[in-house]
């Protein structure tokens, strides 16, 4: 079961106390997946949705509200993934319209109305359940374990607006894009999803998303610290081979022992030990040197190998 299935699995079973803030989330349920059929002068309302707990929560969001008979109907697909598709319809019946327009979806002489009617998300409660609906009717979650990536999809580009300014409410950094005939209201920052998630109430689902985020960073922070130590191990291995090779040039050319003493100790204890550091050599030197002062002297060293390797055999 994926993230978000898991997620809205969740949301599905969260139940407020205010009837506000349930109107809240019936109103961006129905705004996302609604339709109304209309015959005549028969209004009948559609609201399709492929999880089965939220069509159980849609269900009983409109018996509990309005007191109103709607009916679940399920068809299943043939064609890609065979999952189900819940339809929660309400037929013509009176108390139909009024609940319409006590939802702001319809203005008093009868015509759709667009975007989110204030009134409705006037309080943080209220904004919060809109958001839950929101997610449950067109949401989706990445899984954390990849690309951090949340996103709710409409049809409408005034209620995509309406979706990021409530989200920019909570200091949630939403944006717009379009994909085909759609508008995506997205947040892509890890902390900003979590915040998210805790304001709509899947306080599991942010704990998982939690868990495997620390354990996604930790160990990118152990590949970084390898992928150094193994650079840093591939330079010092590349520049112990540059300085042996040098080393041994300049003995078989002009002799360690003609070297002055300070290039010569630091020739010797490098032919003796190929595999130490600058540090290491800089200890065993007599009397210690720090790490710069060996890299000076073999500096030095790898300067006379590429005299001798010009041709440059002169005292200098």
């Amino acid at each position: 079961m994926s993230f978000s299935t898991l997620t809205k699995n969740e949301l599905a079973r969260v139940i407020d106390s205010r009837q506000c803030c349930k109107k809240a989330e019936l109103v961006a349920l129905i705004k996302m997946d609604g339709s109304l059929q209309v015959s005549g002068r028969q209004v009948s309302l559609n609201i399709l949705n492929h999880n089965a707990a939220v069509a159980r929560k849609l269900f009983k969001l409109v018996k509990e509200l309005f007191g109103i008979h709607a009916e679940v109907l399920v068809k299943k697909k043939m064609r890609l993934r065979k999952n189900n598709v819940y339809w929660v319809r309400i037929p013509p019946q009176e108390g139909l319209r009024e609940m319409l327009l006590q939802l702001g979806l319809l203005k008093p002489d009868g015509t759709l109305r667009e975007g989110v009617q204030q009134d409705l998300v006037s309080r943080n409660c209220c904004r919060r359940a809109y958001l839950r609906g929101a997610f449950l009717g067109g949401g989706s979650v990445n899984s954390p374990g990849g690309n951090y990536h949340m996103e709710i999809i409409t049809s409408k580009g005034r209620h995509a607006a309406d979706l990021c300014r409530l989200m920019q409410n909570f200091r949630l950094a939403a944006k717009i894009s379009r994909r085909k005939a759609w508008f995506v209201v997205y947040l892509k920052d890890s902390e900003q999803i979590v915040e998210c998630l805790n304001l709509m109430g899947a306080h599991s689902a942010l704990l998982e998303f939690e868990n495997t985020r620390i354990y996604k960073g930790m160990r990118n922070q152990v590949n970084r610290l390898v992928n150094c130590e193994t650079a840093n191990l591939n330079k010092t291995v590349d520049a112990s081979l540059r300085q042996t090779e040098s080393i041994a040039l300049v003995a078989r050319t002009i002799g360690i022992d003609k070297l002055p003493s300070g290039l010569r100790e630091i020739a010797e204890l490098r032919l003796k030990f190929p595999d130490d550091s600058l540090k290491e050599l800089g200890e065993k030197a007599n009397p210690p040197l720090g790490k710069s002062g060996v890299n000076h002297r073999l500096r030095k060293l790898d300067r006379i190998a590429e005299k001798l390797r010009s041709g440059d055999t002169s005292p200098g």
